[in-house]
């Protein structure tokens, strides 16, 4: 199944350097799934081709604009583009009253119906549960009320030995039996077990998004053993003072963050705009975990 994330933006606060604001999508078993939307989101996923109308489902972490001021720009398109199917949108209950003042004012009536589910900043919640993957969303320590988002893969069924099986005639009826387990007996009453023809599927995979946050181990427990764990790392650690003064984390503490809960992969994002180059930041999270990489956008990671 077919697990990763491709970065739309990973700048704080300001576009500058050819860097955008924070956005990012999961490609889930060819579902997308958006989390956060910066302003320029649109004209991202149309440079690096991620096309909206496959989108059901964003997340919002917080209402800092950074994250947000994208989305407005992104339903009305989707809206002018003729969407039918209902949209399901995730985040800080006041999210909903500025949609429904921006529509109440240019009098706009969508095409399609969007589903808003409130986002809970002080206890993790299953937000979303469908046959690929579950959604619970992370409290963090951010100046406002703020939520990262944990999507765990959902465990998948055993994989048929193709060669095997259709050597034995196995009618396709019993296919579904096997990938779960079940045992084959043939028409002559020879049983086969199903470990002779299946093999065990990977461990479900999980990728732990922790955007705005002061360093706080309240959210360790939760994200531990992340397959990859994309986590903020705004400052050099040089500007702690300032990281803690503005509820954020610095590259050094990101890196800690990742070998505190054994992250497999650590992905940093979220820089700030002060810094042109990004190797050292790079090279201060790799300092403490070194299976870390920068958030680059346009590029893929495979969960």
């Amino acid at each position: 199944m077919k697990f990763e994330v491709t970065i739309l933006g990973s700048s704080s606060a300001t576009p500058i350097y050819n860097r955008n604001p924070t956005a990012q999508v999961l490609n889930i078993n060819e579902h997308l799934y958006l989390v956060d939307c910066a302003e320029g989101t649109q004209q991202q996923m149309l440079r690096f081709d991620v096309k909206p109308s496959r989108i059901d489902h964003i997340f919002i972490s917080h209402l800092h604009g950074d994250h947000y001021l994208g989305l407005m720009g992104l339903i009305s398109s989707m809206h002018l583009n003729g969407r039918r199917k209902p949209l399901q949108i995730f985040g800080p209950a006041p999210l909903k009253e500025i949609v429904d003042l921006q529509f109440k004012f240019s009098e706009t009536t969508l095409r399609y119906e969007i589903v808003f589910t409130a986002t809970n900043p002080n206890e993790a919640q299953i937000i979303l549960d469908n046959p690929d993957v579950t959604v619970e969303t992370i409290p963090l320590d951010h100046r406002i009320a703020c939520t990262g988002f944990l999507f765990k893969e959902k465990k998948r069924l055993r994989k048929i030995i193709k060669e095997k099986v259709a050597g034995l005639d196995v009618p396709v009826s019993h296919y579904t039996l096997l990938k779960k387990g079940f045992d084959y007996e043939a028409p002559g009453g020879k049983l086969y077990r199903n470990d002779e023809l299946t093999t065990a599927p990977g461990e479900p995979k999980c990728y732990a998004y922790c955007s705005d946050t002061l360093y706080n181990q309240q959210y360790f427990k939760q994200i531990e053993g992340a397959s990859l764990l994309y986590h903020e790392a705004t400052f050099l650690h040089n500007l702690l003072e300032r990281a803690n003064e503005t509820h954020h984390t610095t590259a050094l503490q990101a890196g800690e963050v990742a070998l505190k809960t054994r992250a497999h992969r650590l992905l940093i994002g979220h820089f700030s705009a002060r810094y042109k180059s990004l190797n050292e930041i790079l090279d201060e999270a790799k300092s403490v975990f070194p299976h870390t990489e920068l958030a680059i956008e346009g590029n893929t990671y495979e969960v």
